[in-house]
């Protein structure tokens, strides 16, 4: 069994529910309290035993590479004042065993063509993660359990895809993409049947809504090299989601323990804030 060890995140979007915030900014560089969102999501990945990360990126973005790069001049002018906490706080963003490579997507084509944009940069067969930065996962409070590593492991352990979700209202169900199959317990895995995007809640075969963590095999780039494009004229990830289990293969819906902030709007971005900050220690 292959172990996952590379993460594709795409941040290739405008980032338009955020404006004016990311006019001039990348929406993945918008701070989430002491940090930018992009950094807080590689912390996710590494601490899920990931540490290879790829960026599907484009132009104007180059921000975000230079958050995991080295700034010699200002490690130096650090050194000389002795403000080792300071230097210790830069050398936490990007440890040694972080690898970040980007590559370009060139047009705006969907979700599915962003991810397949990467696929030459994984080896034939080799799994991956893949993480959408909007929505930011944290454990529960008191917590340090990390539910991408929990599905990671079930990959590892089952060789069946993972999909994340998390239980949302009966009423709220029309904003998302729901899963079908049977209600598993958090932390568990339940084999889906299929994925509705965006049901009537009189519809919806279930309450559990996709987070924006997924767990694939390298099949999923053979199908989106050919997937036609879906809703919105866009090549969609979940329609190559659908082939592979059409083909026989296992995919699962994991019910997450910990928390979302969808950081993607403005409400949930201050709420993120507000909430992650006060249990940091600040007062706000």
């Amino acid at each position: 069994m292959t172990q996952v060890r590379k993460a594709i995140i795409p941040v290739a979007g405008f980032g338009t529910r955020l404006l004016p915030i990311s006019k001039a900014i990348p929406k993945e560089m918008v701070p989430v309290v002491d940090r930018p969102l992009i950094q807080h999501v590689v912390e996710e990945a590494l601490a899920a035993g990931i540490n290879e990360i790829i960026l599907v990126t484009r132009a104007g973005k180059s921000a975000i590479e230079d958050h995991f790069d080295a700034h010699f001049e200002l490690e130096h002018s650090l050194a000389s004042k002795g403000k080792n906490a300071l230097l210790e706080t830069l050398s936490a963003i990007s440890p040694k065993k972080l690898k970040v490579t980007s590559v370009r997507q060139p047009n705006a084509k969907g979700l599915g063509h962003a991810i397949y944009c990467a696929s030459h940069l994984l080896d034939k067969d080799e799994p991956f993660a893949v993480i959408l930065p909007d929505v930011l996962v944290k454990p529960q409070v008191g917590s340090s359990a990390c539910d991408l590593g929990s599905m990671v492991e079930r990959w590892e352990a089952s060789d069946a895809s993972q999909i994340m979700v998390e239980a949302v209202p009966q009423e709220d169900v029309y904003r998302y993409g729901i899963v079908d199959c049977d209600e598993p317990a958090a932390g568990e895995s339940a084999t889906m049947r299929g994925v509705v995007e965006k049901p009537k809640p009189e519809d919806a075969p279930s309450r559990l809504s996709v987070i924006g963590r997924y767990v694939l095999p390298y099949r999923i780039m053979d199908l989106l090299r050919d997937q036609p494009p879906g809703a919105g004229n866009e090549i969609q990830l979940t329609d190559a989601i659908d082939r592979l289990m059409q083909e026989g293969q296992t995919v699962q819906a994991f019910r997450m323990h910990g928390r979302t902030f969808d950081c993607g709007h403005i409400e949930g971005w201050l709420q993120a804030n507000t909430t992650l900050a006060r249990e940091a220690g600040y007062d706000v």
